[in-house]
């Protein structure tokens, strides 16, 4: 291989890493859903560590997550807070370009149909928000259910 070709693998290399965010996923040990969320992450080209809990609320505490965003399991990627079932795509973008002042996103509750709450064709109308430390939240993303 020469200097140019391995230079250019190189780049590629390095370049796709940087665009694979190391997810931390806080989340109970019992709980299904949340670990199809990771698989999800996962299939999106993020490396995903999962870290159990049997008690979510401190770490929900800990990380800023209100009552009102709270989902089953809270994500950490790269300074950011990732609350509940929130779509790949929406993160990423989220990532490429972060809403001014924006601590992270949030899917409250566990609408079905939402990543990892797939079940049969059944999807809940459900709304992805964004935050900041104040407590704004304002909406990112809105899905439309078929009930």
């Amino acid at each position: 291989m020469n200097k140019k070709t391995l230079a250019i693998a190189a780049s590629l290399f390095v370049t796709g890493n940087a665009l694979a965010a190391d997810v931390i996923n806080h989340k109970s040990p019992y709980c299904g859903c949340c670990t199809e969320w990771t698989k999800h992450m996962q299939d999106a080209g993020f490396t995903v560590e999962e870290k159990l809990h049997e008690d979510m609320n401190p770490i929900k505490q800990k990380l800023g997550v209100t009552p009102e965003l709270a989902s089953c399991h809270t994500a950490e990627i790269n300074g950011y807070v990732f609350e509940g079932h929130i779509p790949a795509d929406d993160i990423k973008a989220f990532l490429d370009n972060p809403p001014r002042n924006a601590k992270g996103l949030a899917v409250p509750g566990m609408p079905m149909g939402s990543p990892g709450m797939e079940y049969g064709d059944k999807k809940d109308e459900y709304v992805v928000y964004a935050y900041n430390e104040k407590g704004q939240v304002f909406s990112y993303r809105h899905y439309q259910g078929n009930q």
